[in-house]
């Protein structure tokens, strides 16, 4: 039986796919139209406390010490009403939410949010689940926050059903020493949001044939990423960011979230691998940001190279990160 009176903090991180979640089978549940792959960002994330009380008239969530905007204490409020469908609560509950990077610019912050809401919520409540359940129920806020509960190299798998959809580790963070080299070319809020775009994702004539090719470019970059070879690795990631892109920019309406310097960034990146060997490619998530993935002792060049495309531009980085986890009371 769930208890309230009781508060919890987890932090999250948030997570770059390899190959892409856009657009869902069934809106409700967030089933995906396809099954993703990706990895934990151990130096990006969300830190989340909540705090159930029978007294509480309403749920109230503050974002980096502030009053959230109402659109987004809704999208949480209708979270944990999932979250008291499924423990069988009444009480209302106050969340504070932390992130130590930008939101809403393609870096997947609903990913680590929802994912660290998720735990923290349920640890409040004095009740342990499994993972798996644990990734279902954070999937129900924010798809992509599947992928932000279990640790490592992270396989979500579409499924068919709320019980069939889930993610789960098939590599340690340890596994590979990859690094995420962030190139962040803009911090404003993106003006359509990822929810919106997987709304319009089927409009694009080119959905079918991404969802349908799929599973094959899952094999291939697990594969890639279980035997370590870049190379393969490389041309599975850009291919599908570039499907994913294509399919958003012929959606209806179109969505153009590349940037100039996105393009000159992407050029970049395949020059230099290409024709001077050095290890690393891109790939965009629903932003104007490009994650330049490299080994971890590239990962200097890289930015340094970044930095010389344009004057000031900011540099994130971060190597493979843990799964999400509760912080000690305090």
């Amino acid at each position: 039986m769930a208890e309230t009176g009781k508060r919890a903090t987890a932090r999250a991180h948030s997570n770059i796919a390899f190959v892409k979640y856009w657009g869902n089978r069934d809106r409700r549940l967030r089933l995906p139209a396809n099954s993703s792959i990706s990895m934990n960002l151990s130096s990006l994330h969300t830190t989340t406390t909540v705090e159930w009380r029978d007294q509480f008239t309403q749920d109230n969530l503050t974002i980096n010490g502030s009053a959230a905007a109402e659109g987004a204490r809704r999208r949480v409020q209708n979270h944990l009403d999932a979250l008291r469908a499924r423990f069988e609560i009444d009480a209302f509950a106050r969340v504070d939410s932390q992130n130590n990077f930008p939101m809403g610019t393609g870096i997947a912050s609903s990913a680590s949010a929802f994912a660290a809401l998720t735990l923290a919520a349920v640890s409040a409540l004095g009740v342990q689940i499994p993972e798996h359940e644990m990734s279902r129920l954070a999937r129900l806020g924010s798809g992509s926050a599947a992928r932000s509960i279990p640790a490592g190299f992270v396989e979500w798998h579409a499924g068919d059903s709320h019980e069939a959809s889930f993610a789960e580790s098939f590599a340690a963070a340890r596994h590979w020493d990859l690094v995420d080299v962030i190139a962040i070319v803009s911090r404003e809020h993106k003006r359509v949001g990822s929810s919106a775009g997987h709304e319009t994702a089927a409009s694009s004539i080119f959905q079918s044939a991404r969802t349908a090719t799929a599973p094959e470019r899952i094999r291939s970059a697990k594969s890639a990423i279980l035997r370590r070879d870049f190379e393969r690795f490389a041309s599975v990631v850009e291919q599908d960011s570039n499907l994913m892109h294509a399919v958003m920019m012929t959606s209806a309406p179109p969505l153009f979230y590349w940037a100039p310097l996105s393009l000159r960034i992407m050029q970049a990146v395949r020059r230099w691998r290409q024709e001077e060997g050095l290890e690393v490619c891109y790939t965009l998530d629903a932003g104007p940001n490009v994650h330049c993935i490299c080994r971890a002792g590239a990962a200097d060049a890289v930015a340094n190279r970044l930095r010389g495309l344009s004057q000031g531009l900011a540099i994130a980085s971060s190597p493979v990160g843990p799964g999400a986890y509760i912080l000690p009371a305090v």
